[in-house]
């Protein structure tokens, strides 16, 4: 059985994923938040094999404490899922960018792009500490970072920062089995950004699409789930869009 580890998994696109590896890909998953009592609630809701761990991915040594519990509980980690992101902010997301603050700029950086830096080499060490025949790591960008966006400048950067990751990791350790990839989404209808927007913007965005209509989290668990199966051995490195067919490469 596959221990899969999920950053930002409580709630939303990572709740979904987990959900998909947990009760449909038997795999035992690791279900992360900052918050344990989060975590446990969340894992609790899942079927199947989960445990829930506390972890701080803006933090090394949060870092440190968890893959130490998981690697003693579990003695391996086979897939990496980065999704541990800044909340979205209206506020942020709708200034220009010369009105950006400093701080503004770094709180999103630190979490969605240093984040999931940290967290991958540290389990990248962990991973080439085992014998094992292959690991996966899955890096959430957006379609922005591919094609730009008038908004969200922040976010935007930070995201584009992650694909560049997927690649280093994919070019220096693809020798060693390990796998990288990246998801680029847009228009999922998470909690988080559906309900921020009011009903003239969520039917706006539906509309962008190719499909014509916003995408489902579980639709983004199931790529993630098969990305990181046998069924994806030799396409590795990649960026999948998972956008309903709006930015076509």
């Amino acid at each position: 059985m596959k221990v899969a580890v999920v950053t930002g998994s409580t709630i939303g696109i990572d709740f979904a994923i987990s959900k998909e590896f947990a009760e449909n890909n038997d795999a035992t998953v690791i279900v992360c938040s900052r918050s344990k009592q989060s975590a446990v609630k969340s894992a609790e809701e899942i079927k199947g094999k989960t445990f829930a761990a506390e972890i701080d991915v803006t933090n090394r040594s949060s870092i440190k404490r968890f893959l130490q519990q998981i690697v003693s509980d579990h003695e391996r980690i086979d897939i990496l899922i980065n999704n541990a992101g800044y909340p979205f902010d209206r506020k942020i997301w709708y200034k220009k960018f010369h009105e950006i603050t400093d701080d503004e700029v770094y709180r999103i950086i630190e979490v969605d792009l240093k984040g999931s830096v940290h967290l991958s080499m540290a389990v990248l060490h962990s991973m080439l500490q085992n014998n094992l025949e292959e690991w996966v790591i899955i890096n959430i960008s957006s379609t922005p970072a591919i094609a730009g966006h008038i908004e969200g400048a922040s976010y935007t950067i930070a995201k584009a920062a992650n694909i560049a990751l997927t690649k280093c990791i994919l070019l220096e350790y693809g020798g060693k089995n390990i796998r990288a990839y990246t998801l680029a989404l847009d228009n999922i209808a998470t909690l988080a950004k559906y309900y921020s927007m009011n009903e003239n913007d969520r039917n706006k965005a539906a509309e962008e699409p190719s499909m014509r209509r916003w995408g489902r989290p579980e639709e983004v668990a199931k790529v993630a789930v098969c990305i990181a199966s046998d069924n994806f051995s030799f396409a590795t490195g990649n960026t999948i869009v998972i956008d309903g067919g709006t930015v076509l490469l």
